[in-house]
């Protein structure tokens, strides 16, 4: 009883100890938040990333892919059937998109996926990606009557801003139409002559804008659609050759084929995390990409804008591009004119739930030529990402551990002081009969008093850190006023973190450890005094 009575007297009096306790709080509390936050950013990308992957991807190694995937998928089928919940069969291919803002033509490098538009939501979380509410639940590349969401495939991303979003698709492209329309007139009747022939009338620059309607605003997607129209020369098309022959294509009443773009090729994020958008649904866009065959040619073709897909993974939103597959092997020449049998370059799959899909990859593996085909997991389509994620987690462990064992050396400078100042309290126990395991019983339930001490309230509060943590980053950036966590570099609307009970418990005991051993020293020599020399200066 003595030995917990005198570890009570020691923390009550020795305020000397207090450094050591809030250097380890704040270790702790440090490395709880850390680990939370990158928790929680590995879960996001993890999540997002296999949202789009399939469980497994059997791909052709060539951009002409192979024959009748219809009879592949069956031989998959027959190889681990019990294992796969469903597969679809895809198209990916290089390609360029281009499409016109004010006059000018913009082209970016995209990859072109041909998907099922009735499969394909079912080996991926593709649909939930969609911005408009019936697209989320079965995709149709025909464009909706509005209806399309101002805040994002998220309804809890509430820091988005789309205006007019809800005008996208028929309402938008009926009133783009009859605004050209509009446009083209005016620029007839001022180009026509009022005087005789050989008099010529001079042109009024800006009639046309002058009878625009006020909703044409550099903020109204139709206002790029007018200056365009509202030029001296109309730009060239390089695709207008590419119209279908013999028909009158009236874009208020039809439109092209549907496409799907990534939401960061068509939109440009401030850092207020407002999207000003370039096309939206209900515009036309350009695609040029090769067709089959060796050597390759050069195919394009009109597409009619209908969704959006926003995975919130910038590799994805920036680059991918969706059309219908059949449409895609149409135009590249991968069908099959004798037997109308396709072509796809990857078969999309994804397996019952529990399943271990590597055992499963090995087994379509050992059955398909590795000279032809690949089969790939997820994780193995994006291990390089993956690992470096895990291995910025590791790295700022063992940095912020390095804090908890300053914080130990601490304790051992404070201990050794206490040592020496205690001197003749350790002579007077050991001559009352005090045996020198009780007096390093001593020291040592002190230096693990306070690694309790300092542990537990850095586990408090670093709990409280991470509950209140987008509270804290907003009083942050409100005393700055600069953004701590912009939405427009990370497409997060809020820090995602993940408390892991077992992470906790290992923080909070690795500093328990390093107290109680930065406490041996000095209790094995408070230990080791003779109760003579302890007493003989006093």
């Amino acid at each position: 009883m003595y030995k917990l009575l005198l570890c009570w007297r020691y923390l009550r009096t020795r305020y000397i100890a207090l450094a050591s306790v809030i250097s380890v709080m704040l270790g702790v509390a440090t490395m709880i938040l850390v680990n939370s936050v990158m928790a929680g950013f590995a879960h996001e990308m993890r999540d997002r990333i296999h949202g789009i992957l399939s469980d497994l991807v059997f791909e052709s190694h060539s951009l002409e892919g192979f024959r009748d995937p219809q009879w592949h998928m069956d031989q998959i089928r027959q190889i681990a059937g019990d294992d796969i919940a469903g597969m679809t069969a895809t198209v990916h291919v290089p390609a360029m998109l281009s499409f016109q803002v004010r006059g000018q033509w913009i082209t970016r490098q995209i990859t072109l996926i041909g998907v099922d538009e009735h499969t394909h939501s079912s080996v991926s979380d593709f649909g939930k990606f969609l911005q408009h509410p019936d697209n989320q639940k079965e995709l149709s590349f025909l464009l909706r009557e509005n209806g399309y969401s101002n805040h994002g495939s998220d309804p809890n991303a509430t820091g988005v801003v789309r205006p007019g979003a809800e005008r996208w698709g028929w309402d938008y492209r009926r009133n783009r139409a009859m605004w050209e329309k509009s446009v083209r007139e005016s620029q007839a009747q001022i180009a026509a002559p009022a005087a005789p022939s050989d008099q010529r009338v001079p042109r009024q620059p800006g009639a046309a804008a002058q009878n625009a309607p006020p909703s044409a605003t550099a903020d109204d997607p139709l206002a790029g659609a007018a200056r365009s129209a509202n030029t001296d020369a109309a730009p060239v098309d390089p695709f207008q050759q590419h119209q279908p022959q013999g028909t009158v294509f009236d874009s208020s009443k039809d439109q092209h084929c549907g496409i799907v773009l990534g939401i960061a090729l068509s939109a440009i994020r401030s850092h207020d995390g407002v999207d000003h958008f370039l096309v939206v649904p209900g515009d036309d866009v350009k695609i040029s990409f090769p067709t089959a065959g060796t050597p390759p040619k050069i195919a394009n073709d009109n597409f009619t804008v209908v969704d959006f897909y926003e995975s919130k993974m910038s590799e994805y939103d920036s680059n991918f591009v969706f059309v219908p597959i059949r449409r895609l092997q149409e135009l590249r020449g991968m069908i099959d004119p004798s037997s109308d049998t396709g072509f796809a370059t990857s078969i999309q799959i994804k397996t019952k739930p529990g399943v271990d899909a590597q055992k499963v990859r090995d087994k379509i593996r050992a059955a398909f030529t590795p000279e032809l085909y690949g089969v790939y997991t997820w994780q193995d389509k994006q291990g390089p990402l993956l690992s470096a994620v895990q291995m910025e987690t590791s790295v700022l462990n063992i940095l912020l551990f390095n804090v908890i064992a300053v914080s130990g050396f601490g304790i051992l400078a404070i201990f050794f002081m206490i040592v020496v100042e205690k001197t003749r309290d350790v002579g007077v126990l050991k001559s009352l009969g005090a045996s020198s395991r009780g007096v390093l019983s001593i020291f040592l339930t002190y230096g693990m008093s306070l690694g309790a001490v300092g542990a537990g309230s850095g586990m408090l509060l670093g709990l409280l850190l991470v509950r209140y943590l987008d509270k804290i980053r907003v009083l942050i950036e409100w005393i700055t006023g600069e953004r701590v966590f912009d939405p427009a570099i990370y497409y997060f609307y809020k820090i995602p973190t993940i408390v892991d009970p077992f992470t906790v418990g290992w923080i909070v005991s690795g500093a328990l450890i390093i107290a109680v051993l930065a406490s041996v020293l000095p209790a094995l020599r408070a230990a080791k005094l003779h109760p003579v020399e302890a007493l003989r200066y006093e």
